[in-house]
Formats: C-alpha cells, structure tokens, sequence
C-alpha cells in the first residue's frame, strides 16, 4: 500500500512539473498575442521563472535550465573595450596638431620658425652671459613691432583679392590696422617692460583674428600661428624676467659697495 501512495505522489509531480514547463513553452510561443503579456520579452520569460521557482516539485537541474533561459534572453550587456577599440579611437590635439604642421608648405613652415630666432635668441643670449642687455631687449621689442605690423597687413592681402571669402569691408580691413597700432605704442615707451606687455597684447589680437573671425584660413596656418605666438610671448616673457632679476642683484651689489 505504500509502495502504491508512494508511486501515485511521484506520477502526480512528475505530471505537475511537465504541465508547468508546457505552460511555460506555450505562453513563450504565444508572446504578443495575449493581452496581459508584458512588452518586453524578457520581463515575460522572468515573470515565468519566479512561478515555476516557487515550484516544490522542480529539481535543482530545472532551475538551472531556466537561470541559463533568463541569461540568454535578457539584454546585451556592454562589452569591454578591447586594446584595438582604444587606438580607433580619435587621436589627441597634439597628434592632431602635428599631422596638420606636416601639410604645411614647406617655404612656410621653415621661414616661420626662422622668424622666431630673433625673440628665442634674445633671453637666452642674457641668460648665458648672466647679464642684462638693455639694446637687445629693444631690439626684440622692435622686432616684435614690425612681427605684429605684419601679421595685421596680413589681413589686408586676404581680403583683397575677388573671391576672397573674407570681404573687404570695415570690419576686416579695421581690424587688420589694430596690430601695428599697438606695436608702434609699443615703440613708444621708455620703459622696456611697458613695451613689452604693450606688443604681447598686440600679438595676441592678432592671433584672435586669425583663428576667430577669418576661419578660412587652412588648419596647419592655424596651428603654426598659435605655436609662434605662443614661443613669441614667452620669449617677451623671460626677457622681462631676466631683466628683473638681474636688475635686482645690481641693485644689491651696489648698496653693498656704497656700505
């Protein structure tokens, strides 16, 4: 009599779980044509698993059958990028910046960075020596004027030509007389220090123009204006430095004589 109650209990689960995984199979199957379904498969097949996990009668290898179903129809996750992802990627701005210098025209690019000679050479020249140089100070000063008249003319010779797609009209043509405004003020102070901030400012209208209002003007021209104006300052720049510093141990020196 047991043996009989014992094999009816397990005909009776055996029968139960085979319904709750033909249930499962059809309701997958008839996905979107039952109105209480959910609208995302996944959120169905997971409603279907919690009541069948809720089960007495489904073994540990059912559970699992239907963990790995769960895992197979959830959405993808986001797949770690790879060392090949990393180098498709787009390179940085001073990669960049130095493909666009290697498109330059090449009379363009070398007569520029000759240009930069006279304003490098000046502050590392009183460095060496360990001595300020009031006339080469002047004469970076100068050179700088005529640098910045120049780039200011510049824009007279891009907007001249027809077709050009920078007009000759006031603003243009205006804006082109600024710079050498500036760099004959500059001209004009006694002290070198006031000449000095008075051409930086200068040089960076300049530049302002030529990489804001005219952007037209091809990427490597870009590039290379802002790589010369930036040695151009720091050159004007150690150059004040240089002389503040040794003016400052003059001075020392000298009350320690008169003492």
């Amino acid at each position: 009599g047991k043996a009989k109650m014992f094999s009816l209990i397990q005909r009776c689960c055996l029968g139960t779980h085979f319904k709750l995984q033909k249930l499962t199979g059809a309701r997958l199957l008839l996905h979107g044509k039952n109105k209480t379904t959910y609208p995302f498969p996944s959120l169905h097949l997971q409603r279907d698993v919690s009541l069948l996990s809720r089960s007495p009668s489904l073994n540990p290898a059912s559970l699992y059958v239907t963990k790995l179903q769960r895992f197979h129809t959830s959405l993808p996750f986001f797949k770690k990028k790879t060392h090949r992802d990393f180098e498709t990627q787009d390179p940085g701005v001073l990669q960049r910046s130095t493909e666009s210098l290697k498109d330059a025209p090449k009379p363009a690019l070398y007569l520029s960075l000759a240009g930069l000679i006279p304003f490098v050479s000046v502050p590392l020249v009183m460095a060496i020596q360990g001595t300020y140089y009031p006339e080469l100070a002047f004469a970076q000063v100068t050179y700088g004027a005529a640098t910045a008249s120049f780039l200011g003319g510049m824009r007279w010779g891009f907007a001249l030509p027809e077709g050009s797609p920078a007009k000759p009209d006031w603003l243009n043509l205006a804006n082109g007389t600024i710079p050498p405004i500036f760099a004959w003020q500059a001209l004009l102070f006694k002290d070198i220090t006031s000449g000095a901030v008075m051409l930086i400012f200068a040089l960076g209208i300049a530049l302002h123009y030529d990489i804001s209002l005219l952007p037209d003007y091809p990427r490597w021209f870009k590039i290379l204006r802002v790589c010369g104006t930036v040695v151009m300052v720091l050159s004007l720049l150690a150059t004040l430095v240089l002389k503040t510093v040794f003016e400052e141990q003059l001075s020392h020196s000298t009350n320690k004589y008169q003492n």
